[in-house]
């Protein structure tokens, strides 16, 4: 009996030592998003869940890297599409997922190439967004320093006075959030209605989509209405807001509102399918600076969202490219075994 405990641990060792992730392991998604893929980076602890797959490469023969992109790439993503249809609840079974046939893969230096071109892609969009982070955090810092802690330029010369949100400064009113802006339903607007263009479709999750119709001018407002309620988010293009959403009509300054709307405390209602009460949101209490105090403000915040934007569409610029190019590599059609390119051996 000892023997066989001995066996029986041994053999769970050596399966909780494979199946532990570790740097450059690949995760994969079997349900949504279904055939996801991502790559896990150095020092990163992670845990898999019931849904996921690890996938651990061989990096004799296979760069994790050059894997992670043949796994994105539409012939194999296709394959997962395919295998997941026809259950009411898509997803991938293991069985079918071992059966999947890779397309010829190129020598190890060919792999290190591709994927140290479309790594350079990621690890610029990866930079601008630890940039946009930073200017996001910069923005809503500057919101709460002048007006929740009311140290705004010049405070020390207003007095602050009572009110019934408590001392405020002399001149700031308070409203009702219903007073000062309006809450506008979106327009329904499914999947398979849409024609794509470059408008983004806005939900309570954000961009679930591209139209080639607006709705509404840029910039504006979205709060979300159904799902993910009380959601804020903000766009300078123009956009079409969907059922699921409310979109914002003010004659204030749009970017106190905006960050005034994520300060809120939106109740959802107890229907089955959680809603955002649009009286309860209009019976918010709201501060109504000064007209000074907040055109001021929109001349400190624009350049910071100026460049938020810039950093966006330089991403989004990014991504199409690297999608692009993608496949090209994977295939084969652009040629890489020429170019001077310096990589770096992931084998670990």
């Amino acid at each position: 009996m000892d023997d066989v405990n001995r066996v029986s641990q041994a053999t769970y060792e050596e399966w909780t030592r494979r199946a532990k992730p570790r740097e450059s392991d690949l995760i994969l998604a079997r349900e949504a998003p279904i055939g996801n893929v991502a790559i896990i980076p150095k020092n990163l602890e992670v845990c898999l869940g019931q849904r996921t797959v690890l996938i651990r490469p061989n990096r004799e023969r296979a760069n994790p890297h050059f894997l992670l992109y043949l796994l994105l790439g539409n012939e194999i993503q296709s394959k997962f599409q395919a295998l997941s249809g026809g259950a009411t609840v898509a997803h991938l079974n293991m069985e079918e997922i071992r059966k999947i046939v890779l397309p010829k893969i190129p020598d190890r230096i060919i792999q290190e190439k591709i994927a140290a071109i479309l790594s350079a892609y990621d690890d610029l969009i990866e930079n601008n967004l630890r940039r946009i982070k930073i200017l996001e955090e910069m923005a809503q810092t500057l919101y709460r320093e002048w007006f929740v802690k009311f140290r705004f330029p010049g405070h020390q010369k207003v007095r602050m006075v009572n009110s019934p949100m408590g001392k405020i400064p002399e001149g700031w009113e308070n409203k009702r959030l219903g007073e000062v802006i309006e809450l506008a339903y979106g327009k329904g607007l499914k999947e398979q209605e849409r024609i794509l263009g470059d408008v983004p479709v806005f939900g309570s999750s954000g961009v679930v989509g591209y139209h080639n119709q607006s709705l509404v001018n840029g910039p504006g407002i979205i709060v979300g209405r159904k799902g993910n309620v009380g959601t804020v988010h903000w766009t300078d293009a123009a956009f079409f807001p969907i059922d699921t959403v409310f979109y914002v009509i003010a004659e204030l300054p749009l970017y106190y509102v905006y960050f005034n709307l994520r300060t809120q405390n939106f109740i959802s209602s107890d229907a089955a399918v959680p809603g955002l009460n649009r009286n309860q949101a209009y019976s918010l209490p709201f501060i109504l600076p000064t007209p000074n105090v907040l055109r001021f403000f929109s001349e400190t915040i624009e350049p910071i969202f100026n460049l938020l934007n810039l950093l966006k569409r330089k991403n989004d610029v990014l991504r199409q490219t690297r999608d692009l190019l993608l496949p090209k590599l994977i295939s084969g059609e652009l040629d890489v075994s020429k170019l001077d390119i310096k990589t770096t051996d992931k084998r670990l």
